[in-house]
C-alpha cells in the first residue's frame, strides 16, 4: 500500500512525535511504500508573525505541496498525526482535491482546546469544551500566555467548526483510548468516524528480573504530570528511593527537592536515552504516573508493562482505563499526595503482589500492544477510511 504520512514536529521533541517515526517504521517493516510529509514549528520562528498567524489557520504552500506529493506518489491514503501550526487543516482540502481518503490522529486534545490539554494554571478546565468560539482561552492567555498567539489557534478552530472541515475532510480519526474517544465525541466530533487503536512498543524488551526497592518515575517534568504530587509524596516516604528520568519545566523545583532531601531518596536523572529508561523499568519495582489533566495515553505505561513492571496511576480518565486497579498496578486519587504515599507503602510491603501484578502487566502487553497487533488494527482503520471516502464521492 502506498502511504503517505505527515506530521509537524515540535519545537520541543516529545511522545507524538516518536509515536509518529515508530508508525513509520512499522508500515515500512510490513512492506508499505511509506513516504512522509513534515513540517517543523521550530520554523515558525523564522516567519514574520502575520505569515505565520495565516499559516496555522490556512496554509496555501503546505497544501500545495502536498497535492504535488499525492500526485507524484500515486498515494492510496494519507495519515496526519499533527497539523499544527504550519501544515494546516487546508492540507485535508488537498486530499480531497486529489481524491484520497484522510485519516487523523488524536494524540492530544488541540481540535477541543486551544492549549491541547484541559489544563490551566496546572488545573482542569473544561471552560472551551464546546463553545464556538472557544473564547475563554483568549481571555485566560492559555496558549504560550499569549493573548493573540491564543487568539489564532482559537480562529483556526472557529474557522474550521464553521467550514465543517473536521466532519467532511477527515474520513477517519483514531483516539488511543475509549475515555479520549468519548472525550471527542462530547466535543463534537461524529462518533462513527473515531476507531481506537493504542500506541505500541516495539521490539519488546526482556521482562525484569531480580527488581531493585526503587520506584521509577518517566516523563516531561511539567505541572500537568503531577509533579509536585509525586514530590510531595515522597516528603513521607522515608527512604523509599525514587529516579526521575526527564527534564521540563519544573526541573528547578525537581533539583530543589533533591536538595533538600536528608536521606537523598529522590535521584533525577535528566532527559536519558530510551534505551536507559527501558534498563531502569526492568530494575525497578514500580512505575508512578501521577499526571492530573486526562492524558489520551500514556507511553511510558506500555513501555512498563512490557517490561514487567506494575504502575501507580492517578485515577481518571485513560490512565484508569489502562491500569486495572489491583491487577496491572493501582489506583490513586489525582493530586493527593497522601493517598499516592500509602499506595506506594503498601506495593513496598507487598512485594509478592506486585511481582504478579507486573507479570499480569507483561500479559496485558502482549494482548495488547504489540506491533503486529497495532499493524492489524490500523490496516482495518484504513481500508473502513477508504470505503468511507469512495461512499462520501459516490453520494456527492
Amino acid at each position: 500500500m502506498k502511504i503517505i504520512c505527515a506530521h509537524n514536529y515540535y519545537q520541543q521533541p516529545g511522545g507524538e512525535d516518536a509515536s509518529f517515526q515508530a508508525q513509520v517504521a512499522l508500515l515500512r517493516a510490513n512492506g508499505h511504500e511509506v513516504f512522509t510529509f513534515t513540517r517543523n514549528n521550530s520554523d515558525a520562528a523564522s516567519l514574520n508573525p502575520v505569515v505565520a498567524a495565516a499559516r496555522t489557520i490556512w496554509s496555501r504552500e503546505a497544501a500545495r505541496e502536498l497535492g504535488a506529493l499525492i500526485s507524484k506518489t500515486g498515494a492510496q491514503v494519507v495519515h496526519f498525526h499533527n497539523t499544527f501550526m504550519l501544515i494546516s487543516p487546508a492540507a485535508y482540502y488537498a486530499c480531497r482535491a486529489n481524491r484520497v481518503p484522510v485519516i487523523q490522529d488524536l494524540r492530544n486534545y488541540r481540535l477541543l482546546c486551544p492549549v491541547a490539554t484541559f489544563v490551566r494554571q496546572g488545573r482542569l478546565c473544561e471552560d472551551c469544551l464546546g463553545r464556538t468560539p472557544p473564547w475563554p482561552s483568549v481571555l485566560h492567555a492559555c496558549w504560550r500566555h499569549s493573548r493573540p498567539a491564543t487568539a489564532v489557534v482559537a480562529t483556526m478552530l472557529t474557522a474550521h467548526r464553521v467550514l465543517g472541515t473536521w466532519d467532511r475532510q477527515v474520513d477517519a480519526y483514531i483516539a488511543l483510548t475509549e475515555t479520549s474517544r468519548q472525550r471527542f465525541i462530547e466535543g463534537g466530533l461524529p462518533p462513527e468516524k473515531i476507531e481506537v487503536k493504542p500506541n505500541f512498543l516495539d521490539p519488546a524488551p526482556p521482562v525484569g528480573g531480580n527488581r531493585s526497592r526503587f520506584a521509577l518515575y518517566v516523563g516531561r517534568l511539567s505541572p500537568e504530570k503531577g509533579i509536585e504530587t509525586m514530590l510531595e509524596a515522597w516528603r513521607s516516604l522515608g527512604s523509599l528511593p525514587l529516579k526521575i528520568a526527564g527534564d521540563g519545566p519544573l526541573a528547578k523545583l525537581v533539583r530543589s527537592y533533591v536538595g533538600q532531601t536528608s536521606n537523598r531518596a529522590i535521584e533525577w536523572l535528566g532527559h536519558i536515552p530510551h534505551q536507559d529508561v527501558l534498563d531502569l523499568m526492568r530494575q525497578a519495582s514500580v512505575l508512578v504516573f501521577p499526571s492530573v489533566w486526562n492524558e489520551p495515553f500514556g507511553n511510558s505505561i506500555i513501555e512498563a508493562f512490557a517490561s514487567g513492571l506494575p504502575v501507580i496511576a492517578s485515577n481518571m480518565g485513560s490512565m484508569a482505563e489502562l491500569v486495572a486497579d489491583h491487577e496491572t498496578g493501582l489506583h490513586f486519587r489525582p493530586g493527593d499526595a497522601a493517598d499516592l504515599a500509602s499506595k506506594l507503602r503498601w506495593a513496598r510491603d507487598h512485594r509478592v503482589e506486585m511481582g504478579a501484578m507486573g507479570l499480569a502487566a507483561r500479559r496485558e502487553y502482549e494482548r495488547n500492544f504489540t506491533a503486529a497487533k497495532n499493524h492489524a488494527k490500523l490496516m482495518d482503520i484504513y481500508h473502513k477510511a477508504k470505503e468511507t471516502h469512495d461512499r462520501q464521492r459516490g453520494s456527492g
